[in-house]
């Protein structure tokens, strides 16, 4: 971390001079010139012993490594000169040397100190190991030709070593960190092998050297600041056995990346950058490449911010190397692709130039100097004709690199909203209410009230003084949103109803300033639907769908969706706690997506139920995957078990609050098989239906299972089908027209299928099955009594639930001749194939149809106004009940 002044011109040809300095190495390594450095093994930069401690050794140690290091760098500086090597290349060699250096070092130290001191063991008498964690850029594999590399030292636990000449675990460590150091960075007449920093560590200089995983534990839940998160994104340990290293990164991890999506990152990094800058201006260094503006720093902060605010929740994101995060960022939709790949061009382009600066006389600076030699020399080393046009790719770099900073990081926090006097009531009760009226609220005196009454609160009161702040800057644009539209009063009531909701988890509240489409998208939906704003309040943390409005309204891609799932489910393996809680979040994603296409006029109903129904299809295979992979003492890696849809969902007819009607199968001979699927149902249902903190994904219902609730949760295949040729009721061949595998086994669905067709392909008596389907529609009918005075769409006479059993009906009765009634293709294509095959006539066919449709329609624009009963006055649907009670006369005389 430390820094020089910029070199002048007499310093350019110092770089030749060095190269001269080490060509016997470089006629060994690059024989077969142009050949790519890190190709070569790096992993023993020397052989050297200690059988015990003598100064020679020990030099001969410091020689070896600082040699090294020269014909490494002077090879890499010949090879990046002459345009051989990528930066990948160049940043690559120099971290593992860095690697190799360190492990070369530490062996010869433990070797040393375990002469007198002994090995260090805990309490249990197991060995311990020092692990050194490599911070910066050398944690993330971007190591610079002359950087500092950042180093933090721990060890798992305390205890003492036991050897002749015993010290405690932080002695044995301390002592071997300030020898590695030295090993490292002292000058000698070979030069050094690597500045050392230290500072990143707890409590920085006047900090133990090292410390035990509890120490530091304790150290970043007590006292962790926000610049450490940013500083242990980095964090790689170098050293050190593998479980150690799980257990270090396990424990640390947490305090990196937030469980829930941190937006408060935005204000945290904001302050950080603005305090690099004022540094720099006061330093006068508007040429650093690094920290100055549109500088390396920029881009490393830019890709930084989407780890610390999404890493708690997608585990791709926790990675070290800036470029590969870049890359991540346009597949998930969170920067453009054009915007990324400019940043990864000037990323690119000012390491090389940086790399070009450190050549000069092996010092860590970033300053481009304005001496014009050395600026033509730089120029022409990084390929360019003139100064001219090296200047101005410089200053083209610099400045997309800066507009995408600032667009990105903009204070959010303007001045004073024209509104904001009627949240703070700086203008009196009176006042505000009259000001309401104004904008065009219906009941301006309540309204006034309630602000009121929000903002005087306990709830408002016992706010940290930050969370305050920011819903003191958001309640005036709730105001102004819930104006600008239709339904004010409701909009306004319903957007105070989640702010109070979220007013004490600051994440989402920052949300809302930094991003003001989101305030957009929100108060649209909240105008729109009862149920939406329901839904958003129960699930804040969909706020983060709804920043990109492109994503918000594009079509699901479900095959992706569900490779995206599994990688989501797979990273939390072990933990069923956090696989349910990634289950829930997806599921209500994708139904917010698909309710801003409805709620847009995007998505025909039809499409929507699709959509819904391959939605729960998604979940519900990787469900079963997932908890499959639990099922202690499995006899098998893939399950031979299947899920078969009934109902809404087995008839691609799901809407937004719909359950899911399910049968469990398995085909599987092994002794264990039935007490090993039994579970797995058990199990699945439980994942299913249970509510976590991040909701409910789907209430289950089972009963349609052999023999209904007394009946075994999970059925033998055979088993199964006995029932349905045997014992099954008409009703349960009813719902078996709406049936479809779903989720698992492939060759078992098959088998449904098959079985599936031939039941509902059997000779039955049509007068017997007319009128055991007709008994079965009136107790249906019983069993949910209206006294509303309305018509209820789904199961008063002339509704959807007639149209549904005279389909179920007609493919009972007739698919023995039509084997395409068997077809699983809903009820509206039904009809018509019915119509087509001349089994009903055609206009009061298409009539039955136009009102199934519609009544489809009423029935799920009542669900998102957030009635309890799709119930409506008859007269405005009874042209349609007329038909459908046409049809049924027709098909079921009666």
């Amino acid at each position: 971390m430390s820094s020089t002044n910029a070199p002048d011109a007499a310093a350019v040809d110092a770089a030749i001079q060095q190269a001269r300095r080490y060509s016997l190495y470089l006629d060994r390594l690059l024989t077969a010139a142009p050949r790519r450095l890190d190709d070569i093994d790096l992993a023993a930069p020397c052989e050297v012993s200690a059988p015990a401690l003598r100064v020679e050794d020990k030099t001969a140690l410091y020689q070896a490594l600082r040699r090294f290091r020269q014909r490494t760098l002077a090879a890499l500086m010949v090879r990046d000169l002459a345009g051989w090597a990528e930066l990948a290349e160049v940043t690559t060699v120099m971290t593992r040397l860095a690697e190799a250096a360190i492990r070369q070092a530490l062996d010869w130290i433990s070797a040393d100190m375990a002469q007198t001191a002994g090995t260090p063991r805990n309490a249990r008498g197991e060995a311990q190991q020092l692990i050194v964690l490599g911070m910066g850029k050398l944690g993330g594999g971007e190591l610079n030709v002359s950087s500092d590399i950042d180093l933090i030292f721990v060890y798992p636990e305390e205890g003492e070593s036991d050897g002749a000449r015993a010290l405690s675990n932080h002695e044995y460590f301390s002592r071997m960190g300030r020898a590695l150091i030295a090993a490292l960075s002292q000058i000698t007449e070979d030069g050094f092998v690597f500045r050392v920093d230290m500072r990143l560590r707890p409590y920085g200089d006047s900090g133990p050297l090292a410390m035990s995983f509890d120490m530091l534990e304790n150290y970043l839940i007590t006292q962790g600041r926000e610049w450490e998160r940013y500083a242990w994104i980095k964090a790689r340990a170098l050293t050190g056995g593998a479980a150690d290293i799980t257990t270090l990164m396990s424990m640390v991890r947490p305090f990196i990346y937030r469980r829930h999506l941190d937006y408060s990152a935005f204000a945290s990094m904001r302050d950080m950058h603005q305090q690099i800058r004022r540094e720099v201006e006061r330093r006068d260094r508007a040429n650093d490449i690094k920290l100055g503006r549109g500088g390396i720093r920029e881009i490393e902060f830019i890709a930084q911010l989407f780890q610390l605010i999404r890493g708690g929740r997608e585990a791709g994101l926790r990675r070290e190397p800036t470029l590969e995060v870049l890359a991540l960022l346009p597949e998930r939709n969170l920067l453009p692709a054009p915007i990324v790949e400019d940043l990864a061009r000037a990323y690119d382009f000012l390491r090389r130039l940086e790399h070009r600066l450190q050549y000069l006389d092996d010092q860590q600076t970033h300053v481009v100097p304005l001496d014009a030699h050395v600026r033509a020399k730089l120029a022409e080393s990084l390929g360019f004709d003139t100064t001219a046009a090296f200047e101005a790719a410089l200053e083209r770099h610099r400045n997309n690199v800066s507009r995408q900073f600032d667009a990105l990081f903009a204070d959010a926090r303007s001045e004073e909203h024209a509104l904001a006097p009627l949240w703070t009531q700086s203008i009196g009760a009176a006042a505000a209410a009259e000001k309401l009226g104004e904008l065009g609220f219906a009941r301006p005196a309540e309204l006034q009230t309630r602000l009121a009454q929000l903002r005087d609160s306990p709830r408002y009161r016992q706010m940290p003084a930050s969370s305050q702040s920011r819903l003191d800057r958001l309640a005036p644009f709730a105001i102004e949103a819930a104006a600008a539209g239709e339904n004010r009063d409701a909009t306004l009531e319903r957007l105070l109803q989640f702010l109070e909701s979220v007013n004490r988890r600051e994440s989402y509240l920052a949300l809302l300033e930094e991003y003001p489409q989101s305030r957009r998208n929100l108060a649209e939906l909240m105008r729109a639907s009862p149920w939406v704003a329901q839904y958003l309040t129960l699930h804040p943390i969909l706020l983060d769908e709804l920043l990109d409005a492109r994503a918000l309204r594009s079509a699901p891609d479900w095959r992706a969706l569900a490779q995206q799932l599994r990688a989501t489910l797979d990273d939390a393996a072990g933990d069923a706690e956090k696989q349910m809680d990634a289950l829930r979040h997806f599921k209500h994603a994708q139904t917010l997506r698909l309710v801003a296409q409805d709620l847009a006029g995007n998505l025909p109903l039809e499409t929507l139920a699709d959509h819904l129904s391959d939605l729960a299809c998604v979940v519900l295979g990787e469900t079963l995957h997932h908890v499959w992979q639990g099922v202690h003492g499995r006899h098998r890696e893939t399950p031979a078990f299947a899920v078969i849809g009934y109902g809404k969902l087995g008839g691609k007819e799901l809407g937004y609050a719909s359950d899911l009607d399910l049968v469990f199968l398995f085909d599987d001979e092994a002794p264990e098989a039935p007490q090993n699927y039994a579970r797995l149902a058990q199990r699945m249902n439980t994942w299913l239906n249970s509510t976590t903190a991040a909701g409910l994904l789907y209430d289950t219902d089972l009963r349609l299972r052999p023999d209904g609730a007394a009946g075994l949760t999970v059925s033998p295949f055979a088993a199964f089908r006995d029932y349905q040729l045997q014992h099954a009721w008409v009703w349960e061949h009813q719902a078996l027209s709406r049936a479809r595998f779903v989720a698992g086994d492939a060759a078992i669905g098959a088998r449904f299928e098959s079985l599936r067709n031939g039941i509902l392909r059997l000779p039955r008596e049509l007068n017997k099955l007319r009128a055991e389907v007709a008994a079965m529609r009136q107790k249906m009918h019983e069993g949910h009594p209206n006294k509303s005075g309305l018509f209820d769409i789904k199961h008063d006479h002339g509704g959807i639930a007639d149209i549904e059993f005279i389909v179920q009906y007609l493919v009972l009765g007739h698919a023995r001749d039509y084997a395409a009634l068997t077809g699983n293709i809903g009820n509206l294509a039904l009809l018509k194939l019915a119509a087509q095959l001349n089994l009903i006539a055609k206009a009061p066919a298409l009539a039955a149809h136009a009102a199934y449709r519609e009544l489809r329609r009423l029935q799920h624009a009542l669900r998102l106004q957030g009635d309890g009963y799709a119930r409506v006055p008859h007269e405005t649907v009874s042209g349609h009940v007329d038909a459908v009670r046409a049809l049924w006369q027709q098909v079921m005389q009666t």
